[in-house]
């Protein structure tokens, strides 16, 4: 029997893609092997290639003139990619909402003296700032932020208004909810929350930040999204299989409606979590309401026994991984696309057995 696995990443994902992966894993398309046994430069895998970006492209209303990007090294890496791919004067502002906020700030330091223009650690990143109290470099050379905090639980309900370029990490949140890809210079995404297995991190960027871009000197090959452009994302050996996993969700959410569909269930699934845990007396959400996250989900009952307690106890009735992170403790239920509403329906139903139960 399958459990609901609300897990941070990886995470869980479709079982109907599952299935069909299932089916043509030792051939694809009757070419007699498995995809992950093909040449990255073979027919077959270059019509994956090509369709998963084009199947992303039209569920993102991505406009032609933005490259499709498909690297490796996850978030992470980009976190050093972003700086040395575009900086110019030397100057960054980075919003430092969270963990993975606070590291690209990190790394982008070793290149040049970034600023972090607003920071919510101080009550342990539970809020977002005001954007209108941000004084923002209408000089630097991009404006960085983090949509979606999946540790603190916490996402940007609008996105800064600047004079530079826009950047963003949309890995716990792409596809997730309708956005403006317009707006925005570069956009990237691990994708083993919301799109396919690990392994596989995707790059939105505009074509002129990349034509018409200067990476600084010591930039690695491999890390300049000019090389990936060039290549169509074929340089090196890609994660042919995370690709193909990834046109599989594209090529269901496609069918399902698109994102506009997927984000009202989202906000279904989000709204049932959170009035539960609001009318509850055992479980806190200390997030402010209005900066909650759709996507993780955190909460915790003030005792750090009884949480551990919750977390053994859920996982003996079907519920997986939802303990939280180490920085933030207590429980996470990370709702992504793939989980069904049933799976949240179930969490609440065994939540509020337990509450009962420890009174």
């Amino acid at each position: 029997m399958r459990v609901y696995n609300f897990a941070a990443g990886p995470s869980t994902l479709p079982l109907d893609v599952l299935q069909k992966a299932q089916q043509e894993f030792l051939d694809y398309n009757g070419t007699g092997m498995s995809v992950i046994e093909m040449s990255h430069r073979s027919k077959p895998f270059m019509e994956i290639n090509t369709r998963a970006q084009e199947n992303l492209r039209k569920l993102m209303d991505i406009p032609e003139d933005y490259y499709i990007l498909f690297v490796q090294g996850g978030a992470s890496q980009q976190f050093a990619a972003v700086p040395l791919n575009l900086l110019k004067t030397g100057k960054a502002d980075y919003l430092l909402t969270g963990n993975f906020a606070t590291k690209a700030y990190e790394e982008a330091l070793k290149y040049a003296p970034v600023t972090a223009v607003c920071s919510s650690k101080d009550k342990n990143f539970t809020y977002i700032p005001d954007l209108k109290t941000v004084k923002f470099n209408d000089d630097a050379d991009y404006t960085h932020f983090t949509y979606n905090n999946t540790i603190f639980g916490t996402r940007f309900s609008e996105i800064p208004n600047v004079k530079n370029t826009l950047v963003t990490d949309m890995s716990s949140n792409i596809l997730s909810e309708v956005i403006d890809v317009s707006k925005f210079g570069l956009i990237y995404a691990g994708a083993q929350k919301n799109i396919a297995p690990s392994g596989l991190t995707i790059v939105i960027v505009k074509k002129d930040l990349v034509d018409n871009g200067n990476p600084h000197p010591l930039c690695p090959t491999m890390l300049k999204y000019s090389t990936q452009a060039k290549a169509d994302s074929l340089y090196n050996t890609p994660n042919t299989f995370s690709i193909y996993m990834a046109n599989l969700v594209f090529e269901k959410l496609l069918k399902d409606g698109g994102v506009p569909a997927m984000q009202k269930i989202n906000e279904e699934k989000a709204k049932l979590l959170y009035d539960f845990i609001d009318n509850s007396k055992l479980f806190i959400n200390p997030v402010q309401k209005k900066d909650r996250s759709l996507m993780n989900v955190v909460f915790n009952t003030g005792n750090e026994d009884l949480d551990a307690k919750f977390c053994k106890e859920a996982g003996q009735n079907g519920i997986v991984s939802i303990k939280g992170h180490r920085l933030s403790g207590g429980m996470r239920a990370s709702i992504y696309n793939a989980m069904p509403i049933e799976g949240v329906k179930h969490l609440i139903s065994f939540m509020e057995k337990f509450e009962l139960e420890n009174k």
